[in-house]
């Protein structure tokens, strides 16, 4: 998993960098969505407003390589209820968002739990990188860091990566028709420093170091979670095992991937493409040895 810049080509490379992003702690600022913007020069993603929650970004974009997730539920988390758990309170619809706090105006009888789910989105920069393996131009390439990058001035805009992606992730901007996503501030690592989203991150939600370091680190904060009563908390794209072979940004989060739109089991969407091509060679041989016996089988 952390040999991927040397299968690249890469001689003597640092140890793979990545991203740890732990929504547990995340409080929805967005500061990782404007600093991004604002390092990577992004141009404004429409800032409408879409009825879903705080959420005018919608989903990681051409022009949204950061995207925080607002996630609404009518749900305590773990033991910690702030006054608000009532186990005989009926479902409250919470409707569109407004100014007041969920709980307000109503009397112990009828409090209500309820929950935010925050989570910042990014690139998860694949070990097994079906973008890299489709790209007809070698516009994306694997960093000396272990990371996915697009270089625009040979991206050609046909596009092959975009379902390629079996996140959802890459997306051509249609002004120029060439394809964008995080570069994990690629440009910033080679100086030493950490990317723009995590030095903005005042929780800490988004951490930024060694992979190696990272997965241990999620380890023992999944371990504290679970020992602080929140039992649905589970680490999401650190596997090694998983059908991308494990990302360089996975996640921590409070329920099931599908919560948050994310596949729950991702798989590189390039693994069948061996196996196809034999397929497809013993057809196109199957079929010529056919016309062959055809022909031989003709008089003279």
């Amino acid at each position: 998993m952390n040999d991927v810049a040397r299968d690249a080509g890469h001689v003597d490379a640092p140890p793979r960098m990545g991203f740890f992003t732990d929504t547990s702690v995340c409080i929805g600022c967005k500061a990782c969505e404007v600093a991004c913007k604002e390092w990577n020069s992004i141009p404004e993603d429409g800032i409408n407003f879409t009825g879903m929650s705080y959420d005018n970004t919608v989903s990681l974009g051409a022009d949204s390589w950061r995207h925080v997730k607002f996630v609404e539920q009518p749900k305590a988390l773990g033991n910690n209820f702030s006054g608000m758990r009532t186990p005989s309170a009926p479902a409250v619809d919470l409707g569109m968002p407004g100014l007041h706090r969920p709980g307000d105006g109503l009397d112990a009888d009828t409090a209500t739990e309820f929950r935010w789910l925050m989570a910042s989105d990014v690139c998860k920069h694949c070990t097994h990188a079906a973008c890299l393996d489709v790209c007809p131009t070698g516009a994306l390439f694997r960093t000396e860091f272990g990371t996915v990058v697009v270089q625009q001035d040979i991206c050609n805009g046909c596009g092959y990566c975009v379902p390629a992606c079996p996140y959802g992730v890459i997306d051509k901007r249609e002004d120029d028709g060439r394809v964008w996503k995080c570069t994990l501030c690629y440009d910033r690592l080679g100086e030493g420093q950490e990317p723009a989203c995590a030095k903005a991150c005042p929780t800490e939600s988004i951490q930024f170091g060694p992979l190696d370091e990272l997965r241990a680190r999620a380890a023992k904060r999944l371990e504290q979670l679970h020992e602080g009563g929140v039992p649905d908390a589970r680490l999401y794209g650190e596997s090694p095992d998983d059908g991308v072979g494990g990302d360089g940004a996975f996640f921590l989060l409070l329920d099931e991937p599908e919560v948050y739109g994310l596949p729950p089991d991702p798989v590189v969407t390039t693994r069948d493409l061996p196996s196809m091509w034999r397929h497809a060679g013993a057809a196109a041989g199957a079929l010529l040895a056919a016309m062959a016996l055809c022909f031989a089988g003709r008089r003279p």
